[in-house]
């Protein structure tokens, strides 16, 4: 059973569907709040989360309408409230906040099937930011962000 929830949780974020990633971790979040949650600190941590999604959820809405946020990005024009130019909104801070809440449910007492899951809910959330934050520069007319280049510059052989 973990082996196909794992395999569901890598197709969701290869999916490149924001929606779905955020769907499916909003799944996990009532799941561990309802069967997992044993202590006040716990419960209030997943009360947390599942805050701080829905809130995420709102920006999306936001984001897919330029004229929108346009308000947000004016909002955060400090320097300290934008990274690589975009504004360092809710969404872009729960993305954060939440895959450092998965590495640390990671170095829990899990077994290796459990730490794969959260392993891969983990790089959801690294790839659903980064869906994120195209969807920012689309809504304030920005080009795409350049690729990262990798190794050897073509030009610098010798």
């Amino acid at each position: 059973m973990r082996r196909e929830i794992l395999d569901l949780v890598k197709e969701v974020g290869r999916s490149g569907d924001l929606n779905a990633i955020l769907a499916a971790e909003r799944r996990f979040l009532e799941n561990d709040r309802a069967e997992y949650a044993n202590s006040r600190a716990m419960r209030s941590s997943l009360d947390v989360a599942l805050g701080e999604l829905k809130i995420a959820e709102r920006h999306l809405e936001l984001v897919n309408d330029p004229a929108q946020y346009r308000l947000i990005d004016e909002a955060h024009s400090l320097p300290k409230r934008r990274v690589g130019g975009l504004p360092k909104d809710e969404a872009r801070l729960f993305f954060g906040s939440h895959a450092t809440r998965l590495l640390n449910q990671d170095k829990s007492r899990l077994d290796r099937q459990e730490k794969q899951i959260i392993d891969a809910r983990k790089q959801n959330m690294r790839t659903a930011a980064k869906l994120y934050e195209a969807r920012q520069r689309q809504a304030l007319g920005l080009e795409p962000a350049p690729g990262k280049n990798r190794g050897r510059n073509p030009g610098m052989e010798m």
